[in-house]
């Protein structure tokens, strides 16, 4: 079975940035992990053309999309309704789900 990453693009208006980066590390991140459907959480600075905002990725990995599925079904809209009510009309977000097909690493070149 393949691993799955949620990802979660998130853009956040600079007047509630520095509250919504620190919701977001110290409550958010826990509470999804905390539901056993993902293994591990990163959280990434998006560097583009930004209109407003600060963008940021949080990508979450599952074992599985049954993993995924189990929190979309149970979790996320109880979760994503707590973010909303806090934040309403200062962040924008949009989801997506990605299949990990394949790994690589570095190796040594040879001589």
């Amino acid at each position: 079975m393949s691993r799955v990453i949620y990802n979660v693009t998130v853009s956040v208006n600079p007047e509630s940035h520095d509250k919504w980066l620190h919701w977001l590390k110290n409550v958010h991140v826990a509470e999804v992990l905390n539901t056993g459907c993902f293994q591990s959480a990163r959280l990434l600075r998006v560097h583009a053309l930004e209109e407003g905002g600060v963008t940021y990725a949080i990508q979450y990995e599952a074992d599985s999309m049954d993993a995924y599925n189990r929190y979309q079904a149970d979790f996320a809209q109880g979760l994503q309704a707590k973010g909303e009510s806090l934040f309403s009309g200062q962040v924008h977000s949009f989801r997506t789900v990605l299949e990990v097909l394949d790994t690589f690493a570095r190796q040594e070149c040879p001589l």
